[in-house]
């Protein structure tokens, strides 16, 4: 029969337990994971069986658990985790932004549908390109990259007293900046086709003062954006994969 002291017992919770407060931070934020639509008992039960099988391969430090340094070092893995899941949420930001820029110019931006991935209202073509890029995400086993990559970041910055450096937290907040850059570079094309559709539009009511506008303008904006749409949906996923690869390049940027 297997005896454990006190002091093994602690030693054997704390081996397990760090681990799990990092992922599981990682997949309350992370997409996909920290969807509404994902319980939250699932994302525990997840996060603690890849804790279990990582765990007894990865370094940790051998502190009492109801302790002050115990307490700093869980704050220091809610952060990592949290970055991590952050920094690539910022993808699926950008390219939802970039459905409702294009949705205001389209003349879409009244239709809103509840948005699955975070349980509030979006323009229907933000929660389009959203479910869009999350298919993507799955097919090319995304999901199991940042698997990878997280339980990999539990060797290459292991459990310690110290966290995230300013240099990789600085990295971090540059990085958010993909939000407006990636949304422009996803809706500007589809944009600029309906910035050509409405100069057109004020060009005749110019020549023609009599013609109505509203009666006859929308209907075929309308038309002209759900063309550009279909016509821009390749353009959204390219867009997509090259903001993922340089969100794993940070990903990796901020576990070494």
């Amino acid at each position: 029969m297997l005896r454990f002291s006190a002091v093994e017992f602690m030693a054997l919770i704390t081996t397990y337990f760090y681990p799990f407060v990092r992922i599981g931070a990682c997949l309350m934020v992370a997409p996909v994971f920290g969807a509404s639509y994902v319980p939250g008992r699932v994302r525990l039960v997840l996060a603690f069986a890849l804790a279990m099988l990582v765990a007894p391969f990865a370094p940790a430090p051998q502190v009492e658990l109801l302790s002050a340094e115990s307490a700093l070092i869980i704050a220091q893995q809610i952060v990592i985790g949290v970055a991590l899941g952050f920094a690539l949420q910022v993808v699926f930001d950008a390219v939802a932004l970039a459905g409702q820029l294009l949705a205001n110019s389209v003349g879409l931006s009244f239709a809103f549908n509840v948005d699955p991935l975070r349980g509030v209202s979006t323009p229907v073509v933000g929660q389009l390109y959203t479910l869009l890029v999350v298919l993507t995400f799955l097919s090319l086993n995304g999901h199991l990259a940042l698997l990878e990559m997280l339980t990999a970041g539990l060797r290459t910055m292991p459990v310690g007293r110290t966290g995230l450096g300013a240099d990789a937290l600085w990295t971090l907040v540059l990085w958010t900046g993909q939000v407006i850059y990636g949304a422009l570079a996803v809706a500007l094309p589809g944009m600029t086709a309906m910035l050509v559709v409405n100069l057109g539009f004020g060009v005749m009511s110019r020549a023609a003062p009599t013609f109505n506008l509203f009666a006859v303008g929308f209907p075929v904006t309308l038309a002209f954006g759900l063309v550009v749409l279909l016509l821009g949906l390749p353009s959204v996923q390219s867009g997509f994969l090259a903001l993922a690869g340089d969100a794993f390049v940070v990903l990796d940027a901020l576990l070494r």
